[in-house]
C-alpha cells in the first residue's frame, strides 16, 4: 500500500480565534509534515504560480473571486502521475467553505478512480464545510473517507488526534 500527502497551505498572515498573527510555515504544512514522521507517504506541496497575497483580508477577497469565477489557478509543479498510489491524504486549509481552487487545480490534473482519499482541513472553526461532499462530486469513482478537521492554532498540538485518525483509518 503506497499513501501520498497532498496538501496546499498558506503562510504569511493568517486568522487565529479573532486575531491576525504571521506565521513562516502554513497551519496545514505542519500537520502535513506531522503525518509525514508518522507514516511511510510521499509528500507533496501544491503551490500556486501566482500566489494570494501576504495579507489576510486580500487574500480571502482574491480566493473568493477565484472561487465565484471558477478559476483554476496555475500550480508551481505538478506530479507527473498518482498511479503508484492507492490512498492519498488531501490536506487543505477552509476556504469560503471548501477546499482552495488550487486543490481543485491538482484534482482535475489527475484520475482518482479507485483511489481511496482522506481529506484533511484546518481551518479556525469551520470544520470541513463542503469539502468532503464536494470531494465525493468531483471523484466519483475514488472512496472519500471520513475527513479530520482541526483547528489552525491547535496544530502545534494536533499529534494525538492526527495519530488517532490515521490509526482509524488503518495507516499507523
Amino acid at each position: 500500500m503506497s499513501t501520498l500527502i497532498a496538501y496546499f497551505s498558506r503562510a504569511d498572515e493568517n486568522y487565529f480565534g479573532g486575531s491576525m498573527k504571521y506565521i513562516e510555515k502554513g497551519n496545514t504544512e505542519v500537520v502535513a509534515e506531522k503525518i509525514a514522521s508518522m507514516i511511510d507517504a510521499d509528500l507533496f506541496k501544491i503551490e500556486m504560480a501566482k500566489p494570494y497575497s501576504k495579507e489576510y483580508m486580500k487574500c480571502i477577497n482574491e480566493a473568493k473571486e477565484d472561487k465565484q469565477k471558477g478559476i483554476r489557478p496555475s500550480l508551481v509543479k505538478d506530479m507527473a502521475s498518482i498511479e503508484a498510489y492507492d490512498t492519498v491524504i488531501l490536506a487543505y486549509p477552509n476556504y469560503w467553505g471548501t477546499y482552495p481552487m488550487a486543490v481543485l487545480t491538482f484534482l482535475e490534473a489527475h484520475d482518482f478512480s479507485g483511489k481511496r482519499i482522506l481529506p484533511l482541513c484546518t481551518n479556525e472553526g469551520s470544520g470541513m464545510g463542503s469539502s468532503e461532499s464536494d470531494l465525493k462530486k468531483l471523484l466519483v469513482n475514488a472512496k472519500i473517507e471520513k475527513g479530520l478537521s482541526i483547528t489552525g492554532s491547535s496544530v502545534h498540538s494536533s499529534d494525538g488526534k492526527v495519530r488517532s485518525w490515521l490509526r482509524n483509518n488503518g495507516l499507523c
